[in-house]
């Protein structure tokens, strides 16, 4: 009989093929089929793994008007992000049906419903049913990203029930955003998914404060990328490993429990996925000294108001149904 209580995850740490959409794809199919193996229920990837993160803008001086490169890296960039309305995640979909497994995927994403031309750093949930049940769009990319990547808004603030977990996610930074956690807290999240695109140094603090400050199971997945992980036929690649490190992104995957402390300490050496159980019950343990939206708040004082309208540029009205 099923243990509703338990969960095996998955988090897939692997570096994505640059800037290449189905070769990334078939890396992330890769990874669904060898965690179902081992019989995980849900598997996470990286923030904005298909294709990548978009590492020129700091390498190649991305903030030059009106460069060449950074147009034709942009052009490429675009051309290889994920279109939901085309059909791009419907293998990924079939994949998580057929092993009865959710996931989170962070994509790059190229809406149609804001034109078709931007991309969002979007993160995908995707229920055991091969089902996309939110698509969550970075609402504010961080530094340099505001060069390639469009702001969201906060339709995919969302949570999703999981056996007896409630989940929800967000992306790299905004994770450190108060009021988006709280948006989520609110709506009942108890396991909490932070991907980023690589490296401890984003993972080894903030993953613990989340699962303090919540008492909530936090998984933070990140990427993997080095020198050697660009491919050969990379645009401009000349110029994007004149000044890249050896090790762009180191992963630093991880997962804290509901009282802060590490059930997988930041993880620096794994390529592929890293497998943990996690106990709900220990959810309900932690709750009884602090909960944040629950008898350790103050809606009377103070209480968030969030605005889930998806954002678009346009609207139309049928002009034959308005007619009197």
């Amino acid at each position: 009989m099923k243990n509703e209580s338990t969960l095996k995850v998955a988090l897939a740490q692997i570096a994505p093929v640059w800037l290449d959409k189905q070769a990334t794809l078939k890396k992330i199919y890769h990874q669904i089929e060898e965690a179902a193996k081992e019989k995980a229920e849900l598997i996470v990837f990286g923030e904005g793994l298909v294709p990548g993160y978009p590492f020129w803008l700091s390498l190649t001086g991305g903030a030059e008007w009106n460069q060449t490169i950074n147009k034709e890296l942009h052009a490429a960039y675009v051309r290889n992000s994920i279109t939901i309305e085309d059909g791009d995640l419907d293998t990924a979909c079939a994949l998580a049906k057929k092993h009865k497994m959710a996931m989170y995927l962070g994509i790059i994403e190229r809406p149609l419903d804001r034109g078709g031309h931007s991309v969002y750093a979007s993160l995908v949930y995707i229920n055991q049913e091969g089902i996309i049940q939110s698509v969550h769009r970075k609402l504010q990319p961080t530094y340099d990203e505001r060069l390639t990547w469009a702001p969201g808004d906060g339709n995919g603030l969302q949570v999703h029930s999981l056996k007896q977990f409630t989940v929800g996610g967000l992306n790299c930074w905004e994770n450190w955003m108060p009021l988006p956690r709280a948006a989520l807290y609110g709506q009942g999240e108890n396991l909490h998914v932070a991907v980023w695109p690589g490296s401890d140094h984003n993972t080894k603090d903030i993953t613990r404060f989340i699962a303090r400050e919540s008492r909530s199971f936090v998984i933070s997945v990140s990427a993997l990328m080095r020198k050697s992980d660009f491919p050969e036929n990379t645009l401009h690649l000349d110029k994007i490993l004149e000044k890249a490190p050896q090790v762009l992104a180191n992963g630093g995957s991880c997962i804290a429990g509901p009282d802060g402390e590490w059930l997988v300490e930041p993880d620096t050496t794994t390529n592929g996925n890293i497998y943990h159980t996690i106990d709900f019950n220990r959810v309900y343990e932690e709750r009884q000294n602090f909960d944040p939206v629950g008898h350790y708040s103050r809606p009377d004082v103070t209480k968030l108001q969030v605005n889930r309208e998806r954002q678009s540029t346009v609207e139309f009205s049928n002009f034959e149904n308005n007619k009197k």
